[in-house]
Parts: C-alpha cells; sequence; structure tokens
C-alpha cells in the first residue's frame, strides 16, 4: 500500500462489526460537525463478540487497510470487542504504513470517565464475552486507579439482539435483568457500556440498575480524543458548515441501512456494499 500525506478534508474512518458504532458517529457528528465520515460496519462477519482475538486482530487489519486505501485521515475503532483485541496490532501496522494516521479505539475514554467519575470506586462493566475475556478493562482501570473494583458481566448474545431490532420479548427483557443483577449486588455506582449497541438500551437498563447509577458511554471521550489528535497533526478539517458522512458495509444494504437509522438517530442516505480483502497479515 502506497502512503501518501493526509490532508484536513480527508475522512475519518469509523468501523464497528455492525450498526452499534453507530451510536460512536452520532456524538462524532455532533462533536465535530465540519468532518467528513465513512463509516463500515463488517455485517457480513458480526457479532464480534464471541469471536476469539486471532480473528479480530485479523479482520480489524482488512478494514484498516481499506478505510486507508480510501483515503482516510483517522481510524476510530468503534468496537470495544475489536478494541480490546487488536488496537496494539492497529498502532503496529498504522506506524509502519502510515505514520501520519492515528488510531483511535472506545476502551480507554469511557474506562477514564468511568474512574473521574465514580464516588465509590466500585464500577460495572456490561460488555460482550470477548471484551470482558481480554481483560483490557481491568488493565485500563487499574492504571488509571488501582484501588477501583470492577465488577464484569459477560453478556452473551445481546449486541446481537439489540441488532436485530425492537421490540423486544420478555425473554430479552429478563436476560439483561439477569445481567445486571451482579452489578447491584456488588453497589456499583457508575456502569460502563462496554459495547457500543448497548446505548440503545441505556432507558431499560437506568430502571434495572437504578437512578443512582451513572451510565458511562465512550462517544463523548472517543471524540474529545479525536479532536485532541487531529489538532496535533493540524489535520482538522477548517470548513465553516456540516461535513459528509457516508457509509459501507459487508451484508445486505436494506438492512444496515432499516437498522442504521435507529442507532445513527440522524438522517441515513446511502450504502455502499463492500468486499473485504484477506491480505493484510497478523504478524505487523
Amino acid at each position: 500500500m502506497a502512503a501518501r500525506a493526509r490532508t484536513p478534508t480527508d475522512p475519518i474512518g469509523v468501523f464497528d462489526s455492525g450498526v452499534g458504532g453507530l451510536t460512536v458517529l452520532h456524538e462524532l457528528l455532533v462533536s465535530l460537525p465540519t468532518e467528513d465520515y465513512l463509516y463500515l460496519g463488517d455485517t457480513a462477519r458480526l457479532p464480534y463478540g464471541n469471536r476469539g482475538s486471532a480473528e479480530l486482530v485479523q479482520f480489524a487489519l482488512e478494514i484498516a487497510d481499506h478505510l486507508l486505501e480510501s483515503g482516510c485521515k483517522l481510524l476510530v475503532v468503534a468496537c470495544n470487542s475489536a478494541s480490546a483485541a487488536a488496537l496494539p496490532a492497529l498502532e503496529r501496522r498504522l506506524a509502519a504504513i502510515a505514520p501520519d494516521v492515528d488510531v483511535i479505539g472506545v476502551l480507554r475514554p469511557a474506562a477514564q470517565l468511568a474512574v473521574a467519575g465514580s464516588r465509590s470506586g466500585r464500577i460495572g462493566l456490561l460488555a460482550t464475552p470477548a471484551t470482558v475475556a481480554s481483560g483490557a478493562y481491568e488493565r485500563i482501570i487499574r492504571d488509571a486507579d488501582p484501588h477501583v473494583h470492577l465488577e464484569s458481566v459477560a453478556c452473551r448474545d445481546l449486541a446481537a439482539a439489540i441488532e436485530t431490532g425492537f421490540p423486544f420479548d420478555g425473554e430479552i427483557v429478563e436476560a439483561v435483568r439477569g445481567f445486571c443483577a451482579p452489578l447491584r449486588d456488588a453497589s456499583v455506582d457508575t456502569v460502563i457500556l462496554g459495547c457500543t449497541h448497548y446505548p440503545l438500551i441505556a432507558p431499560m437498563l437506568q430502571r434495572m440498575l437504578g437512578r443512582g447509577v451513572a451510565l458511562v458511554t465512550s462517544g463523548a471521550g472517543v471524540a474529545r480524543s479525536v479532536e485532541r489528535a487531529l489538532t496535533a497533526r493540524g489535520l482538522l478539517n477548517p470548513r465553516a458548515g456540516e461535513g459528509d458522512y457516508r457509509f459501507r458495509c459487508t451484508a445486505e444494504v436494506d438492512s444496515f441501512r432499516e437498522v442504521g437509522t435507529r442507532f445513527l438517530q440522524l438522517p441515513f442516505g446511502e450504502v455502499e456494499h463492500v468486499e473485504l480483502r484477506a491480505e493484510a497479515k497478523v504478524a505487523v
């Protein structure tokens, strides 16, 4: 892949296994409205949350190559599972082939907000099995404050249930109540929604966890990290008006647009179907 200099008018690349990362894109569109964005949903291979780390690294490298070839000036991994498994490999690959392109994950911004906001130092985590198994949140929080206790709950199949759409039946509601029970028992005062799908059920989670529990999502923190990274490199888009945003997915486009409209909470344009080339290697 031939390297080229990035410019302020290049788009920001954002990717996830499906539409969950659109909750992060929404925050970026609101916080950094002058930027252009290219969002890719790897819907042909979702969910990521039940996959192994080697697979997630391979997927992330393939998507990163695609977004770099599309001219993106910064990459946002808007998926907790991919951030937990693949961020170091992505950083190494970009340092080798596109050193002027930063990559930002969703774990650290959310963890830092949770540690700063918790009064009791008892924090809960709701995440996919892959994210919980990685131990990434535990490491980040321990580095930020070794006295904080993290209670982690792996929510198997919850992201897929949210992706397939509403309304939820009683079985799903009971499953969510079961995921919340250990956090209530642990008396947490802050809960990290460690999957970008979960903000869409924030009202249900708030009801089950109680009014005194703060829910932390990664969107606002990611937007601040993106702004700082672009400012440091002189890559903020100088336009006065609103930027553009485009969508690509690796499976059926109509269902992606239908479900994505609910996640984005903004007008949804055309969706382009793409095939990813399995050329990126894990050993980078």
